[in-house]
This record gives structure tokens, sequence and C-alpha cells, in this order.
């Protein structure tokens, strides 16, 4: 009997259940509708599922994206324009099918998706009573509530990480207790809402309180004041009116508050401006270029059109109005302006002459006389020059190459050379005060090393970017030839393990090249140095040689063309902060089609002992003749001692042959710097031993490809090819003396690297 009486639930038990069922289901359903989200409340990214304040003035919910349906961002829109005023995760958009805003019972706010999650608050303890609420001021706040429902303190708004849009009650400036900044970021373009190039920030000079230095807006409830920074770089007021142009900030343009740029390009002139026209552009694909980076926004799109003289339009390349079509030259002509058709910017060259006064032009007049003077003079000094110039031509020696005789006929002068520069490749003219300016005038506290070349300097740019300078001294042997030749080449490479380029500057006859800075310099600085090499642990060389390998196999093999570098060395490989390798100086490398594979030349330049025996003996280079190099650079690093410093009396041995030695006496781990400790791989310092002296081997076909090696390197199956003796095997004596590293042609020795040891 009492079994049964348990077995049958009790009528108020019955309707408790289903009271309590109810509510919680009830609750639930109220909460995605309503403007609360209590604990354990989710919003599902299906469609209609919204979260709206009170009066409905905003509404949240997820939305997809433009090109892609499947991805969604979180978004506040204004309900009365259907604008966007707000994104929760613009930089990572989620999996539609799956993404939620949940609120769990610990307090934290966040995104989930099938992809993982996105979290917008955690507080650094669990917190209880916590609900999220959708305001009418368009905030979204998560607050802490006293039992009775009163509120207690406010966990997180999103006020406090504004997006692209300042509404009323928001600030723009700087919270001074926690570091904090407000702004606004705008979108990539009007259809994504990835941060994109325009921020508007708030140069505060007043404090407003003692933690806080901001400003904010104020309206009415009946016409709410909302300003959003849009993706062409105007910030405009939702109810009408421009309140900044950003987008006419470009060029000679000094309106409306507006700055000229400090390198301007010599094809522009002043009153130069681009229009936005509609209509069906010339079609020719040969006058055309497209960049496909789909980070660039269509303002990218137009500094890129300015600064390139060839291009005289552009528009966006993808739907989502990311990417850049560039026409260049003459390819708008025939272009029919229509109502209908496609949407694109032209360059409309033209000059706006304020009303003159009648005394400018006898000014103008004395002007032009004295610049016709000043021309007809610099041109006798030209002449002079040139005259002289030829005469030094002429007593060079004969065995010149006759590529590097057309290019010095050509490029007689520094200004033809610019002029060749700026048409040809898309790098960065600096003028020379700036780069005054960022070395501090040249001065010997900044400056890194002195090389054959001349000195090298720090330099801070004004964008506080830090930058390596290396000004060519007058009587460097590095003439413009390879200052032309080092332009050219790089500015075609983009590499993790190449040195990056910034740009130049010429200047009289100044030569002077801008690179990124290496705060660690150059590999010999620290291998070589005994009081540095413990720095370079087993994993960092051999990170450092998988580095080397894979620049290489770059330029060999997947550059659009083949490059050989030819004077590869432990100088000319750069290490940033993380002590990553980026090979440098590229002033002598020789760039061929993927068709070609080897040339030659009675111009031998390098420098001793990295150089191939057919390169030194015969010029004949290929790109096995860097592989050469790079089995000596193998040897050096694995052992910490230079190639051409390894020797004793009784045996005169270079670092190759007696790396040779150990191998044949299965000694090979001898080889290994004292400095490590014991504290390798065994196997890949066989590995390397192995490849290296595959690489040093006396004929080029017998040296394997340098994608060969980086299998080698990378790969644990056994390596079965057996090596031979090497090509250099003993010191080299000259007339009874031991010969020192010698050099070739216009290279220098092991202090010439881009960041120099010491001074």
């Amino acid at each position: 009997m009492a079994f049964r009486e348990q077995r049958k639930p009790h009528v108020l038990q019955l309707l408790t259940c289903f009271l309590f069922w109810w509510w919680n289901t009830c609750v639930h359903v109220e909460a995605t509708s309503s403007n609360i989200l209590k604990p354990g409340d989710t919003l599902n990214a299906t469609e209609g599922a919204k979260l709206c304040s009170e009066k409905g003035t905003y509404c949240m919910y997820f939305g997809t994206t433009y090109d892609d349906e499947n991805l969604a961002n979180l978004y506040i829109y204004a309900q009365k324009d259907d604008w966007a005023v707000w994104t929760a995760n613009r930089e990572q958009s989620v999996d539609t099918n799956s993404a939620v805003l949940a609120l769990n019972h610990s307090g934290v706010l966040k995104i989930e998706s099938q992809h993982g999650e996105i979290i917008l608050h955690s507080p650094p303890q669990p917190v209880n009573n916590s609900v999220a609420m959708l305001l009418d001021t368009g905030n979204f706040v998560l607050q802490q509530l006293h039992p009775n429902g009163s509120g207690i303190a406010v966990l997180w708004e999103s006020f406090d990480f504004p997006t692209d849009t300042l509404l009323p009650g928001m600030k723009l400036g700087v919270n001074h207790k926690t570091g904090r900044k407000w702004s606004l970021v705008s979108w990539l373009s009007k259809h994504l809402p990835t941060p994109g190039p325009f921020s508007l920030e708030w140069e505060h000079k007043t404090i407003s309180n003692e933690n806080e230095a901001y400003i904010t807006l104020r309206s009415s409830d009946e016409d709410l004041t909302k300003w959003t920074l849009l993706s062409t770089g105007q910030l405009i007021n939702r109810n009408g009116g421009d309140v900044a142009r950003a987008d006419l900030c470009y060029g000679y343009n000094t309106g409306g508050g507006c700055q000229t740029w400090e390198d301007l390009p010599y094809c522009r002139s002043s009153g130069d401006a681009f229009e936005l026209k509609q209509g069906y552009a010339n079609l020719d694909l040969d006058l055309k270029r497209h960049e496909e980076n789909s980070s660039y926004g269509i303002n990218d799109c137009q500094a890129i059109c300015w600064s390139t003289c060839s291009c005289v339009a552009f528009t966006h390349l993808y739907d989502n109005e990311t990417g850049c079509t560039f026409f260049l030259w003459n390819s708008t002509k025939g272009t029919n302006i229509a109502s209908e058709g496609d949407k694109f910017y032209m360059l409309v060259k033209r000059n706006h002459h304020k009303k003159q006064n009648k005394w400018i032009w006898p000014i103008v007049a004395i002007g032009v006389t004295i610049l016709v003077i000043c021309i007809f003079l610099l041109c006798c000094r030209v002449s002079r020059k040139r005259k002289h110039a030829l005469e030094e031509l002429k007593t060079k020696r004969m065995g010149i190459e006759n590529e590097d005789l057309e290019a010095s006929s050509t490029s007689s002068c520094a200004e033809k050379l610019e002029v060749v520069l700026k048409e040809e490749h898309d790098l960065k003219v600096f003028k020379y005060a700036s780069i005054m300016e960022a070395t501090n005038d040249f001065s010997s506290e900044n400056k890194l090393g002195q090389g054959g070349f001349g000195p090298v300097y720090k330099g801070i740019l004004p964008t506080m970017q830090e930058v390596a300078v290396k000004k060519l001294s007058k009587s460097s042997r590095q003439g413009l030839v390879e200052f032309k030749n080092e332009l050219t080449v790089i500015s075609k490479l983009q590499h993790t393990n190449l040195v990056q380029l910034l740009g130049y500057c010429i200047h009289e006859e100044e030569r002077i090249l801008i690179y990124e800075y290496m705060p660690n310099k150059s590999l010999d600085c620290i291998l070589f140095d005994c009081t540095q090499n413990h720095l370079l642990d087993w994993n960092k060389r051999f990170s450092i040689i998988e580095g080397i390998a894979q620049g290489l196999l770059y330029l060999h093999k997947y550059s659009r063309h083949r490059i050989i570098h030819r004077d590869l060395k432990a100088s000319n490989i750069l290490l940033d902060e993380n002590m990553n390798p980026k090979i440098s100086d590229f002033g002598i490398a020789k760039m061929f089609t993927q068709q070609d594979s080897e040339s030659n030349t009675t111009r031998i330049v390098g420098t001793y002992g990295y150089m191939s025996p057919e390169y030194a003996m015969e010029g004949v280079f290929s790109t096995k003749s860097d592989v050469y190099s790079f089995g000596v650079l193998l040897f050096e690093i694995v052992s910490g001692k230079r190639n051409n410093s390894f020797y004793t009396e009784e045996r005169q041995l270079n670092l190759v042959g007696h790396t040779w030695e150990l191998w044949k006496e299965g000694e090979v781990l001898k080889l290994v710097d004292s400095s490590l400790n014991d504290s390798f791989s065994e196997d890949e310092v066989l590995r390397c031993v192995h490849a290296g002296l595959l690489c040093v081997e006396e004929k080029a076909d017998d040296r394997p490809s340098i994608s060969n090696i980086v299998s080698m390197l990378t790969n644990k199956s056994k390596l079965t090819t057996v090596p031979k003796k090497p090509a250099y095997y003993v010191r080299t004596k000259v007339l009874g003396e031991e010969t020192s590293t010698k050099e070739f042609g216009l290279d220098s020795s092991h202090e010439n690297s881009l960041n120099v040891c010491s001074i």
C-alpha cells in the first residue's frame, strides 16, 4: 500500500511541476524576445531571434556577412534607420547555424559557435544574479542585481568598446586609471565590419576628472545625434551633414584642416583629385592591374593610385568593396560616362587658380629668369661631370659585364636613375631632410657600424618605426649599378626570411637605402662572439638554418624571377628580435627567368671562402653557387667558427676540410660548438653536416638543389647519398704567405653587413 502511494503522484505535486516547467520555459522565451538576458538564457543566430530595447529603439541580433551567408556578426541596429551602431565580433565572424549569445550562471557573457567562443566579459570570480540588457540608449550592459531587483554594479557595457559609431553617452578619450582608449574605427568597407583604415580619437588637452579625459555627444530625445565614421573616411551625422572629411585629405588639398603629404609624387599637380564616375570603362586588359589583397579598402586603393604615376583611375575588385583594380595610362580613353554601369574613381587633372593681383606677374617673370640662369649653370655642371665620368669609364678594365656597362651608360647621373626607379618600382622615396631628422643628422650616437660601403645608422621615422639607414659613401665601391640592382631585385621580393627594403633616397651624390631595423644585427655578430654565442642554443641555430634554406628556396624557385644571391654569408644574414633569419644585401644578386639555369661573367664578385670553384675560377654561376655558399654557412653555424679562420700550424685545413676529415673518421659530433655544452640533437647535427658536405662538392651538377636540401633537413628519413671530397680542402697560400679573406669586385669582408657588429 505504501509502495503504491509512492508511485502515485499527488495532484498538487503534478501541478507544482507543471508550473515550474511553464515558468522556466516562459522566462527563457520572454528573455530572448525582450531586452533582458538572464543567467542560462541565449540569443540564437536564427532568423527572427532578436533582443530589443524596452521602447524598441535598438535591437540586437546576428546578421550574415555580405559575401558568405554561413558567417555572421552580432550587431546592435538602430531601428529607425536600420543602421548597425555596434558590432560585438567584428574581427572574428562566427558560424551562422551554431552561433549563440549566452550568459551563463557564473556571469560570463560570450558568443559560442562550433568553431569556438568569443568572450565578451568574464569576471575574475563567479558572479551571482547578473543580467544583460539592451537599453534604449543603444548601450548593451551586463550588471549585477540585488535580490530585490535593484542594480548593484555595472560589470561590462558595450559603450566601453565603440566600433564605428558614437552615440550620446559614449566617450571619446582615455581612462587614465585603466589605460583604455575610447575611439572609433571605420569598417573595412560598407559591407564588412572588419576594422578599416580610419580611426577617430580625441587628442585631449584637459582632464575631465581625476580618472578620465573625454568628450561625449548630447542631443534631445526627439532627434538623437549619431556620428558614424565611414569606410571612405567621412565622419557623418546620421541626421544629415558631414562632420569631417578625411577622405579629401590627400595630395595637395589643404581644405577643411587637411595637411599635405610629406612625400608627393612628382607627377601630380595642385588641383588633381579623384572624382566618382559611373559608366563603362575601357576593358583593355593590358592596361589594368589588380590587387587581390582583400584587406585593402577603397581608400587604400586611392593612396596606391595617387602615388603611382601611371594610374589614372581605380575601383574595388570584389563585390564586398575590397581589393583594387587600377586603370593605367590611357585605359580610360573611350570610357562612356552614363547613369548606369560600373562606379569607379577617375583622376581629374585641373588647377584651381584664385584671382591674382597684378603685382604677381613681375615676380613670376623675375622667378623665371632666375630659374633659367640656374638651369643653365646646372647643365654646365652636369656636362662637366659627364665628361669627367666618360674619361674615367674609358680607364676601367675591359672585363666589365655588358649588362653593367649598359646600366652605367644609361645611369650616368643620379637624377636619371631616380626617374627610372620612380617609373619602374613602387618603392617609397624618402626626402633627404626626413632621413636627416630620423638619424639625428647622422649623429655618431645613431651609428650602428662602418663597412666598406659606408656607415649604417639607426633611424626613427615620424611614425615611430625603427629603421636601418645604409648610407653609401662617395668613395664606396658599390656604385649606381649595384645600388639600382639591389632596388630592382629586392622590390620584387617578399618573404619572411628576406629583409624588407622600405625605400631609398638620392640626394646629390648621396645614395641611401632604408631597411627594416634588425635589433639583433647580423648572424656573425653573435655566432662568432664568444661572449654572445651562448644566446644561440641548438634549437635557435637549427631554426636559423631552416629559415635561410626557406629564403633561398623562395629566391631560386618560388619568386616571380629566379634570383641568384652570389654573396650568401653569415654577415648577410640579419636576425630580428626573435632571432628569425633574413637574407640581406642583394647588391650583386642576379635575376633570371625561371627557364634560365646559369650564366657566366668576367667580373668576379663575392667573398673568398664562400664562392663555388666554378664561379671563382671560370666566372660560371648558377643556383648551385648559392648552394655551395649555404653549405659553408651550415658548417659555421654548427661549429661557431669562421671558415677562413679554422686552421692550425700542424693541419692547414679550412673549416670545410676539417669537417670532411671528421666525417671520414666518424667523429662529426666533434665539430659542434663547445658553447652548446652537449645540448643538441645528434640526428639534426648529423643531418646538417651530411647536407652541408653534399652542398660543397666540387662539381655543380653533383650538388643538390635547395628544395632537396630543405627536404633533407626537415624529413626524418635516412640520407643515402654519400658525399665526395669537397672542392676547397686546404687553406690556400700565395707566394709562401697565407691568404686571409679575399674580396673580389665590389664586395667587402664580413664587416660589410647591413647591421655591423662594431664600429
